[in-house]
């Protein structure tokens, strides 16, 4: 039992600390970060699969298909976050060659 007062301990003390680190994170900075966290949840996805092969309780199943669950959530939406991130920084104005190309093709028929 004292080693389960430990590892909640643990938890709640990362979980508060994890909070006042991203608190203090300026909004402009939170896209760049996704990047970063996508490679931590990679991580923790392995670590999940790692963990996986020593599990022999109901309850350790169920922490684990969680940790899997959110762990592959976090990488999708940091992709997603990504992409759109990258999106802004695509001109709206139509490429000089595909322009050219285009009236090419046009010219040809």
């Amino acid at each position: 039992m004292n080693s389960l007062v430990i590892a909640i301990t643990l938890f709640i003390l990362a979980l508060l600390i994890g909070v006042e680190v991203i608190g203090k994170v300026p909004a402009t900075l939170h896209t760049p970060l996704m990047s970063g966290a996508n490679s931590i949840h990679g991580i923790v996805i392995v670590g999940v699969v790692i963990i996986a092969a020593e599990a022999h309780s109901p309850l350790s199943y169920v922490l684990i298909f969680l940790a899997a669950i959110l762990g592959t959530m976090n990488v999708v939406g940091g992709y997603v976050v990504t992409d759109r991130m990258l999106e802004m920084f695509k001109s709206s104005k139509p490429d000089k060659d595909a322009k050219a190309s285009k009236d090419d093709e046009e010219a040809g028929k």
